[in-house]
Parts: structure tokens; C-alpha cells; sequence
């Protein structure tokens, strides 16, 4: 039987295929050769940094927390011992207290959530699989990039702003509503000194992390 003028054709196309299955198998393998070789020590640093990060950040908000939570409780425990006409200075302080605690329940910062996810995912990871360890040190870098801009992003001039705004309405509540200026300015610049040393005092580990 004379052969079929298609079949040519039929052979180019199969070797094509097997030309592009081969190019998609590689693949893996050319990423992997492209991927620094210090990726194990690479993404064991960025475990070991986000983790210590993350526990400066667990510190670091209860004990504001705890602190804040603390002087409210206090100011509510007073109020049954001074005159009735200066409970309202009491009542002020003890919401201020805690509206200041909302922030580490509502806006928390990233680390401590972030750091146990890429712990436990460093630890499941086979030991000599180098492709996985390239692909783990990609999203642990991008971790580490969002960390630092979650960090950065909470000392925005704009919390500065808030905060300062913040206890000057409590100030002029006291003092225009009540006539309260002395316990006004003193309630006020109180909390505006507290909450700078809140935002100052916060944890930046991923920032300086980031450039290495």
C-alpha cells in the first residue's frame, strides 16, 4: 500500500508534542536550578526572625492590653468614692480605656498569626526536596514583604493623627460639656501620650528583616 501523504505531517505533529512535554516536564527542574542554594538556611532565617517577631508582637499587646484594660477597671472601681459631680471624669477615663483596647482585637498585627503557619509548613517540608524548599522560600519572602508593610502601615501618620485627635475630643468633651478643663487636659494628654508610646513601641522586626 503506498503510504499516506498526511502521515509526515502526522509525525511532525507527534514529535512536537513530545518536544513540548518534554519542555513542561523540565521545567520544575530549571526552576529549581534557579533557586539559590542556600534556600534551606534562607527560609530557616525567615522562620527563626518572623517567629521572634511574632512573640515580641504577643508581648507587646498584652501587655498594652492588659495595662489599658487594667487602668479602665480601676477608674470604674473609683468611681463609687468621689463626688457625684466628678464621676463623669471617671466614666471618660474608663471608656477611653476601652476604645484603647479595640485596636489589639480588631487591628492586630500579622506576625502572630503568620509565624505558626510557616513554622508548621517548615516543618512538614521533606528534607531533601529542593523544588519544595524554593517554592516554600517564595511565599515565606512574600510572608516576610507583608509583615514588614503591616508593620509599617501601623505607624502611618495617620494613627499619630487619629490618636492626637482622638484624646483632644475627649479633652473639649470634659471640658465644654461638664466645665472639666483640669481633668479634661489631664485625661486627654494622658491618652495621647499613651497612645504614641503604644505606636513608637510596637514591634518592627519584618521592616529591618526585609533588607537583608
Amino acid at each position: 500500500m503506498r503510504p499516506s501523504r498526511s502521515q509526515p505531517w502526522l509525525r511532525a505533529g507527534a514529535w512536537t508534542g513530545v518536544c513540548l512535554l518534554a519542555v513542561v516536564a523540565a521545567a520544575p527542574a530549571v526552576r529549581a536550578s534557579e533557586c539559590r542554594a542556600d534556600a534551606r538556611e534562607r527560609l530557616t532565617w525567615i522562620d527563626q526572625r518572623l517567629d521572634l517577631t511574632a512573640t515580641h508582637a504577643r508581648w507587646w499587646a498584652w501587655g498594652w492590653g492588659v495595662g489599658i484594660g487594667a487602668s479602665g477597671v480601676a477608674s470604674l472601681a473609683a468611681v463609687p468614692f468621689v463626688a457625684p459631680g466628678e464621676r463623669i471624669d471617671w466614666y471618660t477615663s474608663a471608656g477611653t480605656a476601652a476604645i484603647g483596647v479595640l485596636p489589639f482585637l480588631f487591628s492586630p498585627l500579622r506576625a502572630p498569626a503568620d509565624a505558626p503557619r510557616l513554622h508548621a509548613a517548615v516543618v512538614a517540608l521533606p528534607p531533601d526536596d529542593h523544588a519544595a524548599t524554593c517554592a516554600l522560600l517564595s511565599a515565606a519572602e512574600a510572608t516576610l514583604i507583608e509583615n514588614a508593610r503591616n508593620q509599617r502601615d501601623q505607624q502611618r501618620w495617620y494613627f499619630h493623627a487619629g490618636n492626637v485627635a482622638f484624646n483632644t475630643g475627649v479633652m473639649l468633651f470634659l471640658g465644654l460639656g461638664f466645665h472639666h478643663w483640669t481633668s479634661g487636659i489631664i485625661n486627654g494628654a494622658a491618652g495621647a501620650v499613651v497612645g504614641e508610646a503604644i505606636i513608637f513601641t510596637q514591634p518592627t522586626g519584618s521592616v529591618r528583616d526585609v533588607e537583608f
